[in-house]
């Protein structure tokens, strides 16, 4: 779009980041340095011993592999930027490298949403339909599955993205965030923003409302499912498989709830700032150890992957 005569086209933000806490700089660097080395290798670990292990060619440890490389890029599209914007004294990011984080993040969050709603079902069928599973999970629809979960996103994440680079940014250009995010982005902008607005709110009442609804109603067969079972054993079996799955969903969804699903008027940059580390840093930090230290076939997995590990 043009710029209207003596309007200047921002053509780099700023992002504010931390900067209001000038003490917590150190402490806050250290923490963000440790949680993405550790979701970096814990997440690059579950890929490797999905695809190097036999025993984990099933389902539930293909999605849990798409579920890694998703977290990959979502800590990778935040934390390098908000690391240096730590160290350094003004962190500018420009307008295109903005857009960029944008498309990454968008695309990464929503397939997470997609991604566990498609784990859920597959929970469901391991449990409600055991005898069906194997062919009604066949490898076909697992990877239609999954590719429609990638695409989907990236046309979602194509679609706000482009709405975005449609708006013109003339003034302010300080973001106040520690990443490029909706939100904060259409406060800055000095044209209309009724259309992104209307975008972003089918985007979260489909992907935060529909998604939870379907992960709920899953569960709620396997519950009922699970109840109905004679033996406790059996019980405790079903119930191990799906309580690390329900553990990222809650994590996944309440930071996500905090931090999309409230209008744009009472948009509080603290609060998002706290609710956004949960899901591009925490989540992607506690899911490989949530499926793995509770799931015996990935520890047996990585006892003969890193057989010191054994010991």
């Amino acid at each position: 779009t043009m710029a209207r005569p003596n309007q200047t086209v921002v053509t780099e933000f700023v992002l504010q980041g931390f900067s209001e806490h000038p003490t917590l700089r150190l402490f806050l660097t250290g923490c963000f340095l440790s949680l993405y080395a550790m979701a970096l290798m814990g997440n690059i670990v579950i890929i490797a011993l999905v695809t190097s292990s036999t025993g984990l060619h099933s389902p539930m440890y293909f999605f849990l592999c798409n579920l890694a490389t998703m977290d990959i890029i979502c800590t990778s599209s935040v934390l390098p930027k908000a690391l240096v914007g730590l160290l350094s004294e003004e962190n500018t990011i420009s307008f295109k490298g903005c857009m960029a984080q944008l498309f990454f993040l968008v695309w990464s969050l929503s397939s997470e949403l997609l991604l566990l709603t498609v784990m859920a079902y597959d929970r469901y069928v391991a449990i409600c339909c055991p005898l069906h599973y194997s062919s009604r999970m066949s490898p076909q629809l697992c990877g239609v599955l999954a590719m429609g979960v990638w695409s989907v996103c990236a046309l979602n994440a194509s679609i706000n993205t482009g709405l975005m680079t449609r708006l013109s940014f003339c003034g302010p250009k300080v973001i106040t965030h520690f990443f490029c995010e909706i939100p904060p982005l259409l406060l800055l902008s000095c044209s209309p923003t009724y259309v992104n607005s209307i975008m972003t709110l089918i985007a979260d009442v489909f992907y935060g409302g529909i998604n939870f609804v379907l992960t709920l109603l899953s569960y709620g067969c396997i519950i009922v499912s699970i109840l109905r079972m004679r033996s406790a054993e059996g019980k405790r079996k079903a119930f191990s498989t799906c309580s690390s799955h329900l553990i990222v969903v809650s994590v996944y969804y309440s930071s996500v709830f905090c931090a999309y699903v409230s209008p744009a008027s009472s948009y509080s940059p603290e609060r998002s700032k706290v609710t956004s580390v949960l899901y591009s840093l925490l989540s992607p930090t506690l899911n490989p150890l949530i499926y793995t230290l509770r799931n015996k076939d990935v520890k047996l997995a990585l006892g003969r992957f890193l057989p010191s590990f054994s010991h």
